[in-house]
């Protein structure tokens, strides 16, 4: 897992951009298939991008529903992992299967010079390879309102992956933006210390436990069958697209119970102070739990719409041969970003990229 010398150009027949659970999950696939590929990473060691969020974040899916190819979770069923044990399970995942993940290597570039792939690192190093994979994933560029550039100085901002907990944040009342998932959690932690504002429209929430069971033992099979080619799934898609996200197992009444003060949208900024649909708020600080954007800059081919998402087909790129992406949100169903959906992903992909190279070793014969 040592990252490679500079000043020399390697070349494979796939590089995977990414070391996270699409990475390693495509990497399974592949290396059960012997096939040369390499795994960078930019992380210094595997999972750190799980070990950087905040430190009380849980997975909103149990553990039978959290294993990558190949190996369970190992945890009971109904256990929600913390995000250190996502972390070492990742860590353990790869070395179990012996992947050949290269950290502490940022890509910076792909270009493609003739039929091949050039790829660029940090390091000053250079691959080259007739298949590239992205796995970087859904979570890359943190998206913040263009208002937060308006705000005082005075009022201390974080995007919700630079939130770790309570203690590093100065003293005084706290608004997070944004209602799912990610400011729920967030807003019920800092609720026990200090006053909690809850910004967002009410995006609704799934009950944890339907009929005795937990609700993903209703939804996977759902999940399984409302892909991108169905009309469900498009019209699931669509919905996903507009932040269409449920909280998991947090009813209003949880939020309320706790002393959380529920407020609008925001909106504008008056002063220097957030404006909430017409109510004026003075926190302290501010976290955004406004999700992700992506950040493909590193990339040079014209392969991408006016929002910045790749043009594909469950994850092929038509515009470029031999270019493929993976772990993106409902790259394919809904559970397509989960850690327990990207490996069916995984797998298309990776007969995808094999049978690529196969059609090409037969072109190369008959040259």
């Amino acid at each position: 897992m040592a990252p490679s010398s500079s000043g020399r150009v390697e070349q494979f027949e796939t590089v995977v951009i990414g070391g996270g659970q699409a990475g390693l999950s495509l990497g399974h696939h592949l290396s059960s298939r012997d096939a040369d590929f390499v795994i960078l990473s930019a992380d210094a060691r595997i999972g750190d991008s799980w070990r950087r969020r905040w430190d009380s974040l849980r997975l909103f899916t149990p553990a039978a529903r959290s294993g990558l190819p190949g190996m369970p979770f190992p945890a009971p069923a109904s256990h929600f992992p913390d995000k250190d044990e996502v972390a070492d399970y990742f860590e353990r995942y790869a070395e179990r299967f012996d992947l050949p993940v290269r950290t502490n290597t940022r890509v910076t570039a792909v270009e493609r010079v003739g039929d091949r792939y050039v790829i660029r690192t940090a390091r000053g190093g250079t691959l080259e390879a007739e298949n590239v994979v992205v796995a970087t994933g859904a979570f890359q560029r943190p998206r913040l309102p263009d208002v937060s550039t308006r705000l005082s100085p005075k009022i201390r901002q974080f995007h919700s992956s630079h939130y770790t907990n309570p203690l590093d944040l100065p003293p005084g009342p706290v608004l997070v933006v944004g209602t799912a998932n990610s400011g729920a959690q967030i807003a019920l932690e800092l609720s026990r210390v200090r006053k909690v504002f809850l910004a967002g429209r009410d995006v609704g929430h799934m009950p944890r436990r339907i009929l005795g069971a937990d609700v993903f033992s209703w939804l996977w099979p759902v999940m399984k069958r409302a892909t991108a080619d169905t009309r469900f799934g498009r019209r699931l898609q669509a919905k996903l697209r507009q932040g269409g996200d449920k909280r998991m197992g947090i009813p209003h009444r949880v939020l309320t119970d706790a002393g959380i003060v529920r407020v609008g949208r925001v909106t504008e900024e008056r002063g220097g102070s957030p404006v909430c649909e017409g109510t004026v708020l003075d926190p302290s600080v501010i976290i955004w739990c406004t999700g992700f954007a992506p950040d493909y800059h590193w990339i040079d081919l014209p392969v991408f719409n006016d929002d910045g998402y790749p043009r594909h087909h469950r994850g092929v790129v038509a515009d470029a041969p031999g270019l493929f992406f993976l772990g993106l949100r409902f790259q394919h169903r809904i559970s397509s970003s989960l850690i327990g959906g990207v490996g069916d992903d995984a797998a298309f992909i990776a007969e995808q990229v094999l049978r690529r190279c196969a059609q090409r070793e037969i072109e190369a014969e008959l040259v």
